[in-house]
């Protein structure tokens, strides 16, 4: 199971939803609005900008959200909820 990190929750909170981790064992969060599920988001096989931050440093966790971003271009709610969240 995904540990939320503190950054995600943070992020959260700006941005008025809430994070828990996710009943999808193929995704990390499911996000809720006003106790509505709107999305499950994350990839469980991948890391994540706060994991690459925790273990590789910031130089290196700048260059790989950098990277993410370039190959997630389109803005879709999860996508975007991915992107705030976890990069």
């Amino acid at each position: 199971m995904y540990e939320i990190t503190p950054y995600t929750f943070a992020k959260a909170r700006e941005i008025g939803v809430t994070v828990r981790p996710s009943h999808d064992r193929k995704k990390k969060l499911d996000v809720y609005r006003n106790g509505v599920l709107i999305a499950s988001v994350g990839a469980i096989g991948y890391l994540d900008y706060p994991h690459y931050l925790e273990t590789k440093g910031k130089a290196y966790a700048d260059e790989r959200r950098r990277l993410y971003y370039i190959r997630h271009p389109r803005n879709t709610q999860g996508e975007l909820l991915a992107k705030i969240l976890l990069w």
